[in-house]
């Protein structure tokens, strides 16, 4: 039962059994298997290749794969427009490489130099996707961690590869139980895209404080209004008081704790560690400006450093800060702040940024409307993207069909 474990392991990462997997153990559990040498069921060479430049051969207009040494995107490194001289489906490897590139070709495609190809020699007429599939899994799972550039995974590798596949009575491989198998696990990978997409989409709801990510009337009406509005430039001290400047706390001098504490930087949106030290702690609704004139909004309590100036928008609701932080980075993360010219508090002092107005003041509930419409069509985005991604595992599996 090694191979039931390595495609397990393969297809399901690791993940917890479910009703599929119960399903899955019991169809392997009934199943005969026996133990087969990769070289008696493959005649293994070299893929056909043309004899060109990767100028003359890869063609933007193309359509034809081109399967190289590539040990990602199924190894398709580019298109050609040249015809395919594989028909597929077959699987293919790179000698040259670590034993990562085991794949399926499903379709036609163009062979390149040191793929090789595996050619059926066991029931030939009995092979298709899935039931490859099942064999790279094992294949896979057998090469993984096994070989170098030093130790390179070659024909003679392959060919001594021995792996447990389900048999019939007679013997001969059982390419129904492992067209089953693909196809149950292809079902549950789809199951678990779906489940995972509408989690994801309750985390961005959630989040953004929205119960739906359907455009209304005002929704529509508050974004088109960024064209129409009247816009006034205000500055940040007049409207929020004097912003704040952080303190210095040494990496050495740092303790572990559950405080987020802000630093200069992109990266994890500035925050830099999670302390326990006693010190000042800037409220949940304010927003920093970093040496670099770049503005970050904060919905949780945080400390900050020397290079970070806090702009205390907390009074304001969550969306209208958002709206403010945004102006804020607008006006100040231009490229005159860098190492030699660093932006402090007092020149969040001095910014002024730019406002939709309404009676001559901030108006803070069209900013409000704004930015809640535009987290609307952020989740809206991510809803569309997983639809397409599950709508592509559907197709390739087959299962849109049924």
């Amino acid at each position: 039962m090694g191979s039931l474990n390595a495609l397990e392991e393969h297809q399901a990462g690791g993940r917890s059994p479910g009703k599929i997997d119960t399903s899955l153990r019991a169809q392997l559990d009934s199943a005969q298997w026996g133990e087969v040498r990769i070289g008696d069921l493959f005649d293994i060479h070299p893929t056909r290749a043309y004899r060109l430049t990767n100028g003359e051969l890869f063609s933007s207009a193309g359509t034809i794969p081109v399967v190289t040494n590539s040990s990602s995107n199924n190894g398709i490194t580019g298109f050609s427009s040249l015809p395919p001289t594989e028909i597929g489906p077959m699987i293919t490897f790179s000698d040259t490489t670590t034993g990562d590139c085991i794949f399926v070709q499903p379709r036609p495609f163009i062979g390149y130099p040191h793929v090789q190809g595996l050619y059926p020699i066991e029931q030939p007429g009995e092979w298709d996707c899935a039931s490859l599939l099942f064999v790279v899994s094992l294949m896979s799972k057998y090469a993984r961690g096994r070989f170098s550039y030093g130790h390179k995974f070659t024909r003679d590798t392959a060919r001594d590869i021995r792996i447990m596949l389900p048999c019939q009575g007679d013997g001969s491989l059982d390419f129904q139980a492992m067209r089953r198998v693909v196809a149950e696990l292809e079902a549950r990978h789809v199951a678990e895209l779906e489940a995972r997409h509408v989690a994801e989409l309750e985390a961005y709801l959630s989040s953004s404080g929205l119960s739906d990510y359907a455009l209304s009337e005002v929704d529509y009406r508050a974004l088109s209004s960024l064209t129409s509005a009247n816009w006034a430039s205000f500055n940040l001290k007049e409207l929020f008081g004097p912003a704040t400047r952080g303190k210095r706390l040494k990496s050495a001098d740092r303790t572990a704790g559950v405080l987020p504490f802000v630093t200069a930087g992109e990266s994890d949106t500035g925050v830099s560690a999670f302390i326990g030290n006693n010190v000042q702690v800037f409220p949940a609704g304010s927003f920093t400006i970093d040496m670099f004139g770049s503005a970050k909004f904060r919905n949780y309590n945080y400390g900050g450093d020397d290079h970070v100036a806090v702009v205390h928008t907390e009074k304001l609701t969550r969306n209208a800060a958002i709206f403010v932080t945004g102006a804020a980075h607008k006006a100040a993360h231009t490229g005159a702040f860098d190492y030699g010219r660093n932006f402090y508090a007092k020149d969040a002092d001095a910014l002024e940024i730019s406002l939709p107005t309404k009676n001559g003041k901030p108006d803070w509930d069209l900013m409000d409307a704004i930015v809640s419409a535009a987290h609307k069509l952020v989740v809206q985005g991510v809803a569309e993207f997983a639809a397409r991604e599950i709508a592509a595992s559907l197709k390739v599996t087959g299962l849109d069909a049924q």
